[in-house]
């Protein structure tokens, strides 16, 4: 034990309600609301020094929990229930560590409840190890907020050997042997991140397809959103089941930003795209990449990278090998990635590149980082329509991991009420200009967040 070691003294949770502005496609699912699951956390160290952590985080049970047989609020209140089962599991564990140590074996506690939380809820899917993590994930945020808060630290400067019992190897086995977590980290945030804007495959790309006005003040459509914001960096939400409609789709993005951009006098600007796993085999992705080249080499140029194209189940679909769509560009696995089996499992298959997210814990988001950089993949990170405190962490993450290019924030298009009590005191990540975000302001104690006192309390 070190003197520097935690223990959980108390731990409490409510929730925010939100509804989005415009309504999100994701998967083949209109999606046009978030629960908010938000947790404070008590923490003592070995000679008595205190401090309470805060971590919050959408459950997106479409996402995590996905299902053709259970409704939403099915899904979601399995997850609501999980959380407090997982309440009661963090507030009793008494085990010192290192907010790594203690959100990996709370992680394989929190599995445990999983499993017995479906079989008591008669649950027809059981809860999946994805959606176990994002429920997980604000508790173990609130562990690693409270112990940099307890040291006056920024979290990313406490996963050295002044801090930390244990090296990486003692998580993910002998071949990190001797690598600490801290070695693959910036020790302060890069001051400036270009954003990934989503465009949603229900967004309206022009006037044309405008057929209601939110009329609050905020853009409605893609040449709108570039002005606004002066993006220069765009993520297509994509359908899968549709060669033809996707690459009608990009075109008409790259024609629209391309006309926007010329007036701007911008010259360069990429794309991401993102199938939410819908592509029902990898050739589809070929198929459509190549017809894209066709079209618009331009266009095709601009694409830097593609999220996880297939199905979530890598093991039961070993026929949806990445190699040759990955030469063509950085695949990234995302849904699949939960921990280093998967992320080897997923290179073994081609993948190129992976996905960081707040929403999967800070401890193994940690781990990953340092698996995937040994690794030599590409790295982004994207959140989970996070609004508030959930987006900081997020931001951070992106701004302290090396080889990180660019961050998201789809709340403030689909939910920024949500951010408004946030603002204030985060303009730089709330407020875009130029394309970025300014990721200075995110070297400040703990994860750099403080709880919103505003926030209701579930029923």
């Amino acid at each position: 034990m070190k003197p520097t070691d935690i223990r959980i003294t108390g731990v409490r949770t409510n929730y925010e309600h939100h509804d989005y502005r415009t309504t999100m496609k994701f998967g083949g699912m209109p999606v046009d609301k978030a629960t908010v699951l938000n947790v404070e956390c008590d923490v003592v160290t070995g000679d008595g020094k205190t401090a309470t952590g805060f971590g919050s985080m959408p459950l997106s049970n479409i996402w995590a929990f996905p299902s053709r047989e259970m409704a939403y609020d099915q899904t979601l209140a399995a997850m609501t229930t999980l959380a407090a089962r997982c309440e009661t599991i963090a507030g009793d564990y008494a085990e010192f560590g290192h907010p790594v140590d203690l959100g990996m074996a709370l992680e394989e506690l929190y599995l445990a409840a999983a499993a017995e939380v479906s079989g008591e809820l008669k649950l027809v899917q059981p809860i999946p190890m994805l959606a176990t993590m994002v429920t997980g994930s604000p508790f173990d945020a609130a562990i690693h907020d409270a112990f940099g808060k307890v040291h006056g630290k920024n979290c990313f400067q406490t996963y050295g050997q002044d801090f930390m019992s244990r090296d990486v190897g003692a998580y993910l086995g002998a071949d990190y042997a001797g690598d600490w977590i801290g070695d693959f980290l910036l020790d302060k945030p890069k001051p400036r991140m270009p954003l990934y804007h989503l465009v949603g495959a229900l967004d309206p790309l022009d006037d044309g397809e405008l057929t209601k006005p939110t009329g609050d003040g905020l853009p409605d459509t893609l040449p709108e959103w570039i002005r606004y914001n002066g993006l220069t960096h765009l993520k297509l939400k994509l359908n899968g089941d549709d060669v033809n409609w996707d690459l009608e789709r990009i075109v008409k993005v790259d024609r629209i930003a391309a006309e926007t951009q010329a007036t701007l006098g911008v010259d360069t600007w990429y794309y991401s795209l993102d199938f939410n796993e819908r592509c029902p085999h990898v050739d589809y992705l070929i198929e459509m990449l190549e017809k894209l080249r066709e079209r618009t080499p331009k266009g095709f140029d601009r694409v830097q990278y593609i999220e996880q194209p297939t199905a979530r189940d890598l093991k039961a679909h070993p026929e949806n090998k990445m190699h040759e769509a990955a030469k063509l560009k950085p695949v990234v696995i995302d849904e699949s990635l939960t921990d280093l089996e998967s992320l080897m499992l997923a290179r073994e298959m081609g993948y190129t590149g992976a996905a960081l997210k707040a929403c999967k814990g800070q401890s193994q988001s940690m781990l990953m980082a340092v698996a995937a950089q040994k690794l030599g993949l590409f790295l982004c990170v994207q959140d989970l329509t996070c609004p508030g405190a959930s987006l900081i962490h997020s931001a951070a993450i992106a701004a302290h991991v090396p080889g990180v290019a660019a961050i998201e924030s789809n709340s403030r298009q689909y939910c920024p009420k949500a951010n408004l009590p946030w603002e204030d005191k985060f303009p730089g990540i709330f407020v875009v200009r130029d394309g970025s975000m300014d990721t200075s302001c995110l070297g400040g104690v703990g994860l750099g967040a403080v709880p919103n006192t505003d926030a209701a309390t579930a029923p």
